[in-house]
């Protein structure tokens, strides 16, 4: 038997020899995955006696959860000109620093809303991530219905498959009014605005998720 862990969830699993390198997809998170090849008989003497390196420690669940994002976000938004990762702190990193060149709302001195283009949020995963969902907070100014001073309304419903770099662009969808929601807000003049003026939305109309996200595997 072949007895593996799901990289993203930990999710365990024992299936016969005859799996090796199939793909498969996690009952635990829904992500796909490969079987990894049966380790080899213990019996069979090797050809030489390699010299033993110390093991390496076993990582948590969580920590290879971090892993993942982060080479998830290397790949998907080193190249994108609308999003950037100013920062990334930890080892493995949990704790995110993001630009957005995106055209958005903020008040001006009157109080008014008026067009806003570069905007900075922090992404945080606390320890039960990805159990519970990150916290997030835009740190500079912004006028719409699902943002305050201290917390990003990414939405209710948070699974622990949900991948960060997701989040990531959902933040950019929502900050060019591509996806917003009047019903329940954080600001309930923006959310007013939003809804007397749904003919100059969305302020930003391109599509925020990077091209490589949807590339075949």
């Amino acid at each position: 038997m072949i007895s593996f862990q799901c990289p993203t969830c930990g999710k365990p699993f024992s299936v016969p020899d005859a799996y090796a390198g199939r793909t498969a997809r996690c009952k635990g998170c829904s992500n796909e995955l490969k079987i990894p090849a049966a380790a080899r008989s213990s019996i069979a003497p090797p050809v030489s006696a390699p010299s033993q390196s110390p093991a390496e420690p076993k990582l948590s669940p969580r920590a290879r959860r971090l892993l993942a994002d982060a080479e998830q976000i290397k790949t998907f938004f080193s190249n994108c000109d609308h999003i950037r990762v100013n920062s990334a702190e930890g080892d493995p990193p949990d704790v995110y620093e993001v630009e957005y060149t995106v055209m958005s709302m903020e008040r001006d001195p009157k109080g008014k809303p008026r067009n806003r283009h570069v905007h900075l949020a922090r992404i945080q995963l606390t320890a039960d991530y990805p159990r519970l969902s990150p916290q997030c907070t835009l740190l500079t100014p912004i006028f719409h219905p699902n943002f305050n001073e201290s917390t990003i309304c990414i939405g209710d419903h948070w699974t622990a498959g949900e991948r960060l770099a997701d989040i990531i662009v959902r933040i950019a969808e929502m900050l060019s009014f591509q996806a917003y929601n009047i019903q329940s807000p954080l600001d309930g003049e923006a959310a007013m605005w939003a809804d007397l003026n749904q003919d100059k939305l969305p302020t930003d109309k391109r599509n925020m998720r990077p091209a490589i996200m949807d590339a075949p595997k």
